[in-house]
């Protein structure tokens, strides 16, 4: 895989490694050769890379929208299976355990992208690579995973737990390295483990230095750029609005069967449109504004959850202003089936497609539902 510098005019910066367990690199290393072949030879019979069998498959891990958990939705995650490679858009609560019920196998794992940095996106992130390192066959992996984030933006944080600027997705990895850095330390002591940041490279993702984007104006109209380029799949981004979270990411996935487009969590905006042109599929996050009002949430949260996300209501118009083929909604808020049962939520979309003009599909995400793309 080419490093996402040398794909596009946006900014990156890789993170280089810390040594979090610096008196035990050798350990890991003869335990990743130790381990090595056996791995190569579970992984061969492991489960398949797609439950499909199409070369571009499309799997929600997780469609809850929204930090509190629930026990009916898992967190917003979502694998996208290219040739049998498999690339994770957000890493949200019980993303992990997903991923190994969908059929996904951990060597199969080439990049992890992140669309901001909130913790329903991100809290089982450093999960992949500190459960599966050291593991055997399908659940563990010995090829570095590329993982893309937003960088630093240069905002401080004024919050007493964590004062001061905050992190990027670089440092946030080399922050959780150090914060679970018992754990590892302790198996690799006993030649049982290896050290997590091995298998990560991490590229922090900063906007085009021409698109005048700051933490006062986080999505101005700004061109799709390139964040990385392989043998399999074209990725590229734009900015999108969200409150104050800056930067915070869309992205697009271009292969040879197909185009797959994600927008993170955002209020309308240009710049989806633009990203989504064409796409095969657009996955979509949804909010539905009256559910909003019984959950006992203050006023202040209602009125700040309106203006950072999208209404349901607004997908078809998106969606054929985009002129997509495909449209799935995930990121659902509010996502507990008990407050709007999946029939409301398949009505609310059918609607918004009928007064929208828009004549594709619409899809409502389910936990662990795959999809086949075909362009």
């Amino acid at each position: 895989m080419r490093d996402a510098a040398e794909t596009g005019p946006g900014s990156f910066q890789t993170a280089s490694r810390r040594t979090v367990l610096a008196g035990l690199a050798a350990s890991t290393a003869a335990t990743v050769a130790q381990w090595s072949g056996a791995r190569t030879a579970a992984a061969a019979s492991s489960p398949s890379a797609s439950r499909s069998g199409a070369p571009l498959s499309l799997t929600l891990l997780g469609t809850n929208g929204g930090p509190p958990p629930l026990a009916t939705r898992y967190g917003i995650s979502s694998a996208l299976v290219v040739n049998g490679r498999t690339y994770v858009v957000d890493c949200g609560r019980g993303a992990v355990s997903q991923y190994l019920r969908a059929g996904l196998s951990m060597p199969s794992l080439t990049g992890i992208f992140l669309t901001h940095l909130h913790s329903d996106h991100i809290v089982d992130y450093f999960a992949f690579p500190l459960l599966s390192a050291g593991a055997a066959g399908a659940a563990g992996f010995t090829t570095p995973v590329n993982v893309y984030g937003p960088g630093p933006a240069g905002i401080d944080s004024t919050v007493a737990v964590a004062p001061g600027p905050i992190p990027g997705t670089a440092e946030m990895t080399e922050l959780a390295a150090r914060a679970y850095a018992a754990s590892p330390t302790f198996f690799m002591k006993e030649h049982t483990g290896a050290d997590p940041m091995t298998l990560l490279r991490v590229h922090d993702v900063l906007p085009p230095s021409g698109s005048l984007a700051s933490a006062s104006d986080t999505a101005p109209d700004m061109t799709p750029f390139t964040v990385m380029e392989d043998d399999d799949v074209k990725v590229t981004a734009v900015l999108v609005a969200h409150g104050a979270v800056f930067p915070a990411y869309a992205y697009r996935f271009d292969t040879e069967h197909g185009s797959v487009v994600f927008s993170g969590d955002t209020a309308p905006t240009p710049n989806l449109v633009r990203l989504a042109r064409h796409a095969d599929v657009l996955v979509h996050e949804a909010l539905y504004p009256a559910a909003l009002a019984g959950l006992g949430l203050p006023q202040a949260l209602i009125d700040h959850i309106l203006a950072t996300h999208t209404d349901v209501a607004d997908l078809g118009r998106i969606a054929a202003e985009a002129d997509v083929t495909t449209l799935v909604a995930t990121h659902l808020g509010p996502g507990d089936p008990q407050v709007v049962p999946d029939a409301t939520w398949r009505r609310l979309l059918k609607e918004s497609a009928r007064r929208s003009g828009f004549t594709g599909s619409t899809v409502l995400g389910k936990d662990l539902l795959t999809l086949p793309v075909r362009g």
